[in-house]
């Protein structure tokens, strides 16, 4: 079955949330293709497995005066930032026809973003050790979290792209102290098509997770 990929534009993150558990299940009956979601959210912090609310800076009163929700989830890591600007990539993918090996998916994913950053001029690397991600120097351009069940998976990456990194100032991203976060736009300079973007890692995904024949 070939990847489906899925466009939906602005999306707030409980109902992207409810979606990608209902393609999750639905993959894991294999009634559905790999399927990657390819999205942008409203302002919203999301709290990973191993998080820690002190990595909030904002008091909730203040959250709430801004409307940003904070919503605890399945994925690995700790606090992460969505928001405008921000292309946002949830794959339901299959891991059994991917090498089985959760480790093999999030570099095949991060390879994705440095072959696209080069693309821009960008040099990215990814951090030997423990920090997943796609990284400008020691600062954080691609973020990566996922869930798995019964080898599908869900949640994904977070692309800075024309993001506002003021609102990184309201938390610690993912728990780490030494690193900073960066957009595209800031390294370049300029606002950057979301639209190219989005097109050229459906792309890439396709590329590099081929359909598995049945």
């Amino acid at each position: 079955m070939s990847m489906d990929v899925r466009m939906l534009g602005k999306m707030p993150y409980p109902e992207a949330l409810h979606l990608q558990e209902c393609l999750q299940a639905a993959r894991i009956a294999d009634e559905i293709p790999d399927t990657l979601l390819l999205l942008e959210h409203p302002p919203v912090l999301t709290m990973g497995r191993r998080a820690s609310y002190s990595n909030i800076l904002l008091s909730k009163e203040q959250l709430d005066q801004l409307a940003v929700e904070v919503v605890d989830v399945s994925r690995g890591g700790d606090v992460t930032y969505h928001g405008p600007g921000q292309l946002v990539g949830y794959p339901i993918f299959d891991l059994k026809q991917h090498g089985k090996d959760i480790r093999l998916f999030l570099h095949r994913m991060e390879e994705i973003f440095i072959r696209i950053l080069s693309e821009y001029g960008v040099d990215a690397h990814r951090e030997t050790g423990t920090h997943t991600g796609v990284f400008a120097g020691t600062d954080k351009l691609v973020a990566f979290g996922v869930s798995v069940r019964q080898w599908v998976t869900m949640h994904g990456f977070a692309f800075n792209i024309n993001t506002d990194l003021s609102h990184f100032e309201w938390i610690v991203p993912c728990g780490l102290q030494d690193r900073g976060v960066t957009s595209l736009a800031r390294l370049l300079g300029r606002e950057i098509c979301m639209d190219e973007i989005s097109n050229r890692v459906a792309e890439l995904f396709r590329e590099t997770f081929p359909g598995v024949s049945a």
